[in-house]
């Protein structure tokens, strides 16, 4: 990975203060065992950062270095370099020094003569190759090469009859080579921009795309009405629907390569009054193998859902609206408990994530294999652990309840506003009060808020009055607040990544005769927060003074 001259790097790291002659020298004994460059081992026990490294090996190398991360493109620079070349070659034309066009490159670049001769040829211009990272330099290509250019050019030669009576005609257009090329821009588009949703609307006059990232939809690209047909049959064909169906929903499923990683979508078609709507759901595999660790667990809340999932039975409820990533949550614990010695089996609806080494049933209510019958299958399957993608009704609760009570460890979501509410709603499905109590062991409250970007995040301090507002008393400590900024890092969000608030409630002695005697949600959460339980809000003001997060988003999440 490191394509540089090493020793020349090393001299210039020690020269500048940024390593120790001492921390080297142990650096290169530990890389003569491993086998591994000194400047990987140094990179790994964290003795010095990527960002230093570059900077050093800038130095070593005789050239200047560039932090793109909130350095602006110059369009005039980066338009004379194709965007194909610049992806391929990991190259981003970005300014000018005089008359000589600057291009970042990672190291391996720097002493390419062959790339730096194509992009004099591509450009027409003297070149001068400037160190960046790597990571940095494809994330602003993929920002400055945007598909919009080319799904300009392509809706402006689409030009689709709004009604087609003949079956080939769908089929026909769906295979054009421009509607093949719009649908895979907007997909490759939308994966680089860290999209969960894709969504495709029609309206009386055109259609308009928007992406949901980090939560909030934005919009992306609207296009021509005359392309509507062609994109949703070719969604269709892709997705394995009818396409002769267009007046009652569908679902599907495709698989889309990016970048070398295989990346499913989940497709659901929707008719409405100016033609179907299409929303695809981004499902990144990558999601599924995130530790606990990584979800913003704050360390009481961790303590107290670990006492729980590592019981042989009972009953963990994840609870909060949709999208709000609960399954995330649980299939986080099931990355923690899965292990050769026991047997864990899901039913979901549909099967989002594909889970390696774990058994998954997808429910087919036209089969007859509802949650309620697979659940009762599964359980003559000699499960240890049993994952239940939703409680959505009386049977499935029953079924779910019995099973904790025979030792079994069940996992599962409940469409609840916060953890307390979890427990009156088992009892209004009609499950007796003392099953609740003796099954449930633990319920996790959790909304998703979008964090702030770190490269661009503001300090201040609110007035007084709002912090005492806001709960903020003055022995909390709270000399200063973040807020959001804006870089290009974001796309000028001052946000960029999500991370959860939690409430985790155990359900103990106290929690459990109040189930028995059918008591009120809000004496149910007064009890749990005696016991210690930090509400979601709580969680929220405890990542805002962290600063992780800001007010308004906390405010915007749980109110």
């Amino acid at each position: 990975m490191i394509q540089t001259d090493q020793g020349a790097t090393v001299e210039a790291l020690i020269a500048h203060g940024e390593v120790t002659a001492a921390a080297v020298d142990r650096a290169r004994e530990r890389a003569a065992m491993q086998g591994t460059p000194v400047l990987e081992v140094l990179l790994a026990d964290g003795t010095i950062d990527r960002r230093a490294l570059l900077r050093m090996a800038a130095v070593a190398a005789g050239v200047d270095h560039i932090d793109l991360t909130d350095h602006p493109v110059d369009a005039s620079a980066a338009a004379l370099v194709p965007g194909e070349f610049a992806r391929r070659s990991a190259a981003l034309a970005f300014g000018w020094d005089g008359v000589e066009l600057l291009v970042a490159v990672p190291l391996r670049g720097i002493a390419d003569l062959d790339l730096k001769d194509d992009l004099a040829r591509l450009s027409g211009r003297r070149v001068r190759l400037v160190l960046g990272n790597r990571t940095e330099i494809e994330h602003r290509i993929n920002q400055v090469y945007r598909a919009e250019g080319e799904l300009a050019d392509l809706t402006a030669n689409l030009v689709v009859e709004e009604e087609q009576p003949d079956l080939d005609s769908f089929t026909e257009v769906a295979g054009d080579a421009p509607v093949v090329r719009f649908v895979s821009l907007l997909i490759s588009q939308a994966i680089s921009d860290r999209a969960s949703d894709i969504h495709i609307e029609p309206t009386e006059r055109e259609v308009r795309v928007r992406y949901r990232i980090d939560g909030v939809l934005q919009d992306a690209h609207r296009a021509p009405r005359s392309i509507h047909a062609g994109v949703v049959s070719r969604l269709k064909i892709m997705a394995e629907m009818d396409i002769a169906e267009r007046r009652i929903p569908q679902d599907g499923r495709l698989t889309v390569n990016h970048d070398g990683k295989a990346i499913d979508l989940r497709i659901a078609t929707l008719p409405t009054v100016w033609g179907e709507k299409i929303v695809a759901r981004v499902l990144d595999n990558s999601n599924t193998r995130l530790g606990l660790g990584d979800l913003g667990f704050s360390r009481p809340n961790f303590e107290r859902f670990a006492e729980s999932y590592t019981k042989p039975y009972g009953m963990i409820l994840a609870t909060g609206p949709t999208g709000s990533g609960k399954s995330t949550t649980l299939y986080a614990t099931l990355n923690v408990l899965n292990q050769p010695h026991v047997n864990v089996i899901t039913v979901e609806d549909p099967v989002e994530y594909r889970l390696a080494g774990i058994n998954q049933v997808q429910t087919n209510n036209k089969a007859g294999l509802t949650f309620a019958s697979a659940l009762r299958s599964i359980l003559r399957s000699d499960p240890d652990i049993v994952l239940i993608g939703e409680i959505r009704d009386l049977e499935t609760a029953t079924i779910a309840v019995e099973a904790s009570l025979t030792g079994h460890l069940v996992l599962s979501t409940l469409h609840t506003n916060d953890a307390p509410s979890a427990v009156t709603r088992l009892v209004e499905m009609g499950i007796e009060p003392f099953l609740v109590g003796s099954a449930l062991d633990a319920v996790v409250g959790q909304r998703l808020c979008r964090k702030l970007c770190e490269r661009c995040r503001e300090p201040y301090l609110p007035p007084a009055a709002e912090l005492d507002a806001l709960g903020f008393t003055p022995d909390a400590g709270v000399d200063h607040l973040y807020r959001p900024g804006g870089c290009t890092a974001c796309a000028g969000t001052g946000y960029r990544g999500r991370m959860a608030l939690h409430e985790v409630m155990s359900v103990g002695e106290d929690i459990e005769r109040l189930t028995v005697a059918r008591a009120s949600t809000d004496e149910i959460g007064r009890v749990a927060r005696a016991q210690g339980m930090t509400t979601l809000r709580e969680d929220g003001w405890l990542k805002v003074q962290q600063g992780s997060t800001s007010i308004e988003e906390v405010l915007r999440v749980v109110g």
